[in-house]
């Protein structure tokens, strides 16, 4: 199958790979299907897990049949990931090493040490760990792409974000990779609802790194709407007890994630039973996501099998909208995490950071931003630091850089002294076992 350069090609294949996450899967189809102008589609679809593979098959083919799709996409299973990714015009990563299992682990070793997690998937220990359980999945996954469909865009969707798209680009040589997330989307949407202005009259603009991007701008007809925020948040009392809000307050500019996940990128709030308290922080929260996300797909399952309606909503995810713009030359803007390269100025040049991308025809364009406000870009500095002693890690098969990652973790440095902090990792690297490469399996260091 040629690329979608030619001129002769006339199916846009895409890859899932870890479609067994049936309900994102669900999601992202529905997406897709809702384009009138996005025709001739090949979704192939790809898990290691035969039953959820199986379900993914019949979930997306359900999908497909409700809106009317059928004539015009074909839907195959693939347990081999290189004949889902074989000419590939767009390869969809959402794959989760080690499932719920490796999620509980990274939340019950780093507890047994006094070390507190809400979300732990980027930064922090848990954040680490499921990098360095990833990385060789991601190494394998470009070296199938450089030789089976190179022309493809990579869209990544699997945490921890900022460094698994800093090793794919650094580990792989892929150039055409863009990580997605909808924290910047779902930011502005909620706070466009909390001061009663409509979402699609607002203009805005964010930059900074995953999960702790910054909101530079924000006005509504000409007006700049942080004065109504501001008055808003010293009405309500509730709204101050939000770790994102206290952040805003005192750093003046709104961050684009969760006051769980935010959390866990300072030194400032878990470490603090009184923070804890007085900003509401739901220690451990991940893991009834990760039970709500078992129930979903199981709750698919059982749906497909008595051959009754699944109830999938559209999601506005960037994956979709990026691949009707790039294959139908619609111009549209969404926010990518790509290598920084001079787009962010007071931010090093090998991180991944998080801005505004122009997407057309022509692919996915970053924006250049220029400098970050100097307090916003000191935090950023500390978050993209810690993701390069992680990635060299893998780089360098440097075992020591995991804890040299995990002593400059700000939430992890502020919970525990030096020595505990090696403990840790010796007790995560032989928890999780096998999932890591072999070079970083070693314990004992010092």
């Amino acid at each position: 199958m040629t690329s979608t350069k030619t001129t002769t090609k006339t199916t846009t294949k895409i890859a899932f790979i870890g479609a067994g996450s049936v309900v994102f899967t669900q999601g992202l189809l529905t997406d897709l299907f809702a384009f009138p102008d996005l025709r001739d589609l090949h979704i192939a679809l790809h898990d290691i897990d035969a039953e959820r593979l199986e379900t993914a098959l019949g979930a997306a083919r359900h999908i497909a049949d409700r809106a009317d799709a059928t004539p015009y996409v074909t839907v195959t299973a693939h347990p081999d990931r290189r004949e889902a990714l074989a000419g590939a015009d767009f390869v969809i990563n959402i794959v989760q090493v080690g499932m719920g299992e490796a999620t509980r682990t990274d939340f019950d070793v780093p507890a047994r040490f006094g070390v507190r997690q809400t979300i732990g998937d980027t930064l922090g220990v848990g954040g680490i760990f499921r990098a360095l359980r990833t990385f060789p999945v991601l190494k394998a996954l470009g070296a199938d792409i450089a030789e089976l469909c190179p022309e493809a865009w990579l869209l990544n969707y699997t945490n921890p974000m900022a460094m698994n798209v800093q090793y794919l680009t650094a580990a792989t040589g892929l150039t055409r990779v863009v990580g997605l997330c909808h924290s910047v989307y779902w930011t502005l949407r909620d706070l466009s609802d909390l001061l009663k202005v409509p979402y699609e009259e607002v203009t805005y603009r964010a930059a900074g790194v995953n999960h702790q991007a910054w909101l530079l701008r924000f006005e509504h007809d000409g007006r700049d709407l942080y004065p109504k925020l501001d008055e808003l948040i010293a009405s309500d009392p509730q709204l101050r007890r939000r770790v994102r809000v206290d952040m805003y307050r005192r750093l003046g500019y709104y961050p684009t994630e969760t006051s769980e996940h935010s959390a866990e990128y300072v030194p400032w709030y878990l470490h603090h039973d009184s923070e804890i308290e007085r900003l509401r922080l739901p220690v451990g929260a991940y893991l009834g996501i990760v039970d709500e996300n078992v129930a979903l797909y199981e709750k698919t399952r059982e749906a497909l099998g008595a051959g009754a309606p699944l109830d999938v909503e559209a999601t506005m995810e960037y994956a979709p909208q990026i691949i009707h713009s790039i294959t139908t030359g619609t111009p549209r803007t969404v926010y990518g995490n790509v290598p920084n390269h001079g787009l962010i100025d007071n931010l090093p040049a090998t991180g991944t950071v998080e801005v505004p991308c122009l997407v057309d025809a022509s692919g996915v364009q970053p924006t250049r931003i220029g400098a970050l406000p100097a307090q916003c870009a000191a935090l950023n500095r500390t978050y993209l630091s810690m993701n390069d002693l992680v990635v060299r890690a893998a780089l360098e098969d440097d075992p020591r850089s995991i804890r040299q990652a995990a002593m400059a973790d700000p939430a992890t440095a502020a919970a525990l002294p030096v020595e505990r902090i090696w403990e840790l990792c010796d007790a995560m690297v032989e928890a999780h076992g096998d999932l890591l490469q072999p070079s970083l399996r070693a314990t004992g260091l010092l």
